[in-house]
């Protein structure tokens, strides 16, 4: 499904990274993760140091990659940005860190799929802000040290236990981003809608927070199909009606499940006889890759107790059948 309202993928455009919020006064929810956050600044910038490494975990969409252009802005300095999976070699890194200036931000997204033996290259670089590189091979070869300016590391993940210990050891903040309230999403959703100048009741953008599992990104890419329905159905006010009937064709549930959703469920129910089922089968079955299924569908289902994972393997929970409106076999959960 292209138009899969629950993405892995990040699409960014320009009208997303207006969106985003410049400071942390202006950023909503995480209220541990900002308050914290306000204090490290605060305090390097009196220290007239560069702030240290910040490594960011969570599911996507929460706002890891927003927080680290907020700790940039804050810190009154510039952000560069790269995703780990780019950078194949040492000379991608070296490129990446020659080109930083004093108190930069360099941002890695997805920083648990960088190589190792670029890890070993960071580790230097992150601690003692020099990068030391092998050029030549054999008899001929030899290393290269440069120094580097004071610069802070962010790192994004969504999967912090892939991250190796040497790796996780140099991040000197470690903060953890939760799924939203519903109240925090429908503050979102109101100031998103002021940025778009699309104008929503507070009873529509309560509804699309209520069906946005939880997550910024989902909430704000729903309001953008929403303001689409209220525009060509109505007379673009975003109502209640009209954005009830705009997540129905979405097939957007009332918990914000979508036709994967129900896939991967039924396919425990059905195939599996509601579980335990090892994540390579229930990927195979359903035909989605295994970390699309980890990293964006799981956590949710598990968060919201329609899924729990045991040691045998997943297994649907009686709520889950529930809201399907499935019978409930009689037998013990696992």
């Amino acid at each position: 499904m292209d138009d899969r309202i629950v993405t892995k993928e990040k699409l960014i455009d320009d009208e997303d990274l207006a969106l985003r919020p410049e400071t942390l006064c202006e950023y909503i929810g995480q209220k541990e993760v900002k308050e914290n956050l306000d204090v490290f600044i605060k305090a390097a910038k009196m220290r007239d140091e560069s702030l240290d490494h910040v490594l960011l975990y969570g599911p996507p969409g929460l706002g890891k990659t927003t927080l680290s252009y907020i700790i940039a802005n804050e810190m009154g300095s510039h952000i560069k940005t790269a995703s780990g999976p780019s950078i194949e070699k040492s000379g991608d890194l070296a490129s990446l860190l020659s080109t930083l200036e004093p108190g930069d931000v360099l941002f890695i997204d997805e920083i648990h799929r960088i190589p190792r033996f670029i890890e070993e290259i960071l580790y230097p670089a992150m601690e003692d802000f020099v990068l030391d590189i092998i050029v030549g091979s054999d008899a001929t070869s030899r290393n290269i040290r440069i120094d580097l300016p004071p610069f802070t590391l962010v790192g994004a993940t969504t999967r912090a236990g892939d991250l190796t210990s040497p790796l996780r050891d140099r991040f000197g903040i470690i903060s953890k981003l939760n799924y939203y309230t519903v109240e925090e999403l429908t503050q979102i959703v109101k100031r998103t809608s002021k940025v778009l100048e699309c104008k929503i009741t507070d009873d529509a953008a309560n509804e699309l927070a209520t069906r946005s599992r939880g997550t910024p990104r989902i909430a704000n890419r729903l309001l953008k199909r929403v303001r689409d329905f209220a525009l060509v159905m109505g007379n673009g006010m975003i109502d209640l009606s009209i954005t009830k009937l705009a997540l129905d064709k979405l097939k957007v549930d009332s918990l914000g499940l979508d036709d994967t959703d129900y896939n991967l469920l039924k396919a425990i129910i059905e195939r599996f006889n509601g579980g335990p089922v090892g994540i390579e089968a229930l990927a195979s079955s359903i035909g989605e890759e295994q970390t699309t299924i980890e990293d964006v569908y799981e956590p949710y289902l598990l968060q919201t107790g329609l899924l729990k994972r045991t040691s045998r393997g997943r297994v649907v929970t009686k709520q889950a059948y529930d809201h399907l409106q499935i019978p409930y076999p009689n037998k013990l959960e696992s």
